[in-house]
């Protein structure tokens, strides 16, 4: 009993090392087959120039690229605009999410395949005049390769544990192996939710678009002199008119108590300088 259980704690060792050996060796080879790689293509140069053309634009292809786009848009309906821009991205295969109305602006954020975006895009400047557009794209192609490798070994490492635990024995010696399976499948089920992820974020692209209507002011851009100046203005426009709301709140008591103070001292000063009147007298 005592020497199969050495056995199994070390094959469970062997199998943790052999899944980073993996890697390494891995990228060993990489790093061993480069050289060789390099003085291929340096023999081959005279002859393969438009193979050479022809690679670059299919590695340029299968980059994985995260797109995401932000388009301003001016309309005379805004409403029918925004439901336009709902149509376009659900006929290309995307669909809805967040959206935000007010009377004269709305925003909608749309899911649309990355292979349509430009497309769609295009299309844009049917609804309405596009005033602003910004296009921007992430590149994941070494994330996504990364976590396809550790998807590849993880999943070498979970079937070694099975195996382990297919000729397992003794109680003792299922509940290790049980264990050890159960942490490894996790790992497995989190890199899987990431590839997921990252797959799902490059093949359908973000687009969000703002229409305002176009008879709505159109926001002033305050920066520097001109925006400072602004600023100012609104301030002391603002400060005036709660020196009014305050005056217009104190007025009413003043009318009440002042007039009947006003008078009592007035009465006063007389019957005071009558007094003075009468004793000069």
């Amino acid at each position: 009993m005592g020497r199969r259980w050495l056995w199994v704690v070390v094959a469970l060792f062997l199998l943790t090392g052999c899944g980073a050996a993996s890697q390494t060796s891995s990228g060993g080879g990489e790093q061993a087959a480069a050289p060789a790689q390099a003085d291929r293509a340096e023999g081959n140069t005279g002859n393969n120039t438009g193979n050479s053309k022809n690679e670059a634009v299919s590695v340029q292809a299968d980059r994985q690229l995260i797109r995401t786009a932000t388009v301003d848009i001016r309309a005379d309906d805004v409403d029918k605009a925004i439901a336009e821009v709902k149509g376009k991205a659900s006929n290309a295969g995307g669909f809805s999410g967040q959206e935000n109305a007010t009377k004269t602006f709305a925003n909608v954020t749309v899911k649309v395949p990355s292979k349509e975006l430009d497309r769609i895009l295009q299309e844009l400047g049917s609804i309405g005049e596009v005033t602003r557009r910004e296009v921007r794209a992430e590149d994941v192609t070494e994330q996504v390769a990364d976590v396809e490798g550790r998807l590849a070994s993880q999943r070498a490492s979970v079937d070694r544990v099975r195996g382990l635990l297919e000729r397992a024995s003794s109680t003792s010696e299922i509940t290790q192996i049980e264990s050890e399976l159960n942490k490894r499948q996790q790992e497995l089920e989190s890199l899987q939710r990431r590839h997921d992820s990252l797959k799902g974020q490059v093949a359908m692209a973000t687009l969000t678009v703002s229409v305002s209507q176009k008879s709505a002011p159109v926001p002033v851009e305050r920066d520097g002199f001109l925006g400072a100046l602004l600023v100012g203005w609104d301030v002391l426009v603002t400060g005036l008119g709660w020196i009014i709301i305050v005056i217009g709140a104190v007025l009413p008591f003043a009318v009440v108590f002042g007039i009947p103070t006003a008078a009592a001292i007035w009465f006063a000063r007389r019957r005071k300088r009558v007094t003075r009147s009468s004793e000069a007298s």
